[in-house]
């Protein structure tokens, strides 16, 4: 069975703000990876070689990280959404791309640790005109929730006040064509949105065949800064040790750190699981586990933990140890008169901040 892919990647972003007010947040790097690019290669790793990316407001940023898709080795096509209406709306959005296409949707800022091969397999070998894909959860209630009766999809709820399974929607759908008509068939919910929930929830209703898939792994929907923090802890514990940059014997590298191309080590100690990104300077400075410094940043007389730094900052001289943070683009923070023990940052792109 040939399929598409459909990544959406045109929201809003609300919940990463100020961050996405200047930067499209499936473009903010989980271990110097942008979100978007791994959903681009669960895809093409599941064989799926035409992809659609739904876009919006940063449609042109996105242009420009993606291009053609020949970086990975498959077709992309943009197609612009109006506004974020809904995962069903986009799915319509899509029609002319999809044609009578069998297809999978992603969302372009969730993280899939095993990625979705075996899920795209599972579709293809079995006789169903929908598959979703599930999770065991802790706190069901926060998430949309399904109800089986053996594998088959019986009722599926949105935010459920007393969920009856802890099984969540993962960011990952199979659909054959006739989901256009049920996306056509809906009316938008409370918040004024076509619920993919609901076009699910209609094909059940209809007589159509719709079953689960449980993923076993780990899966991030990456909106909140809390999980975007814990999906770059995740990945970079997996990663392996390696060194194309500059390290001077002043400078200790402890445990699993990878030192990209260009990138400097000057009197410093960094200590993994860690990644210093090409071109980027760390100088007189300690960088902490589970923190990634994207390319083109400058760390001077600093530390950094358990943190995000986007490309071509600058954190210089800061008394206290910088945690839990996510630093944008552009982003300047030095050293004022006070010195408090620890900051915790949100930073949006071209800040310039000064501590006292």
């Amino acid at each position: 069975m040939e399929l598409k892919g459909l990544i959406l990647s045109g929201g809003a972003g609300t919940r990463l703000r100020p961050i996405t007010h200047t930067s499209a947040k499936q473009l903010v790097p989980v271990a110097n990876k942008p979100i978007l690019f791994y959903g681009i290669e669960s895809l093409k790793n599941a064989g799926v070689q035409e992809i659609g990316i739904i876009v919006g407001d940063t449609e042109e940023e996105i242009r420009e990280a993606v291009g053609d898709g020949s970086a990975w080795g498959v077709n992309v096509s943009y197609i612009h959404q109006e506004a974020p209406l809904g995962l069903a709306h986009a799915v319509l959005t899509a029609a002319d791309f999809l044609g009578d296409s069998a297809f999978v949707m992603y969302l372009g800022d969730n993280l899939i640790k095993e990625g979705i091969a075996g899920f795209v397999e599972e579709f293809r070998q079995k006789e169903c005109d929908a598959m979703i894909l599930l999770a065991h959860v802790s706190e069901p209630e926060r998430f949309g929730v399904a109800r089986l009766e053996g594998n088959r999809v019986v009722e599926l709820v949105e935010k459920p006040k007393q969920p009856q399974s802890d099984l969540a929607l993962v960011g990952a759908y199979m659909f054959k064509p006739c989901i256009m008509e049920a996306a056509r068939a809906i009316k938008p919910s409370w918040r004024s949105e076509l619920e993919i929930t609901d076009a699910i929830q209609h094909l059940i209703d209809n007589g159509f065949k719709v079953e689960a898939h449980i993923i076993a792994g780990w899966w991030k929907d990456t909106g909140h800064l809390e999980d975007l923090l814990e999906a770059n802890r995740i990945v970079l514990e997996d990663i392996m040790p390696s060194c194309q940059g500059s390290v001077d014997e002043a400078s200790k590298l402890d445990g699993r750190v990878i030192i990209e191309e260009g990138a400097e080590i000057i009197r410093s100690a960094i200590r993994g699981p860690a990644i210093i990104g090409k071109d980027s300077k760390i100088i007189d400075s300690y960088i902490g586990p589970f923190t990634s410094i994207y390319y083109g940043v400058t760390v001077v007389g600093s530390e950094l933990e358990h943190s995000i730094v986007m490309e071509n900052s600058s954190i210089e001289n800061i008394a206290g140890r910088i945690e839990d943070s996510l630093i944008g683009k552009n982003v300047e923070i030095s050293k004022s008169s006070v010195r408090p023990k620890s900051f915790h940052f949100v930073l949006g792109d071209n800040s310039t901040v000064g501590l006292f």
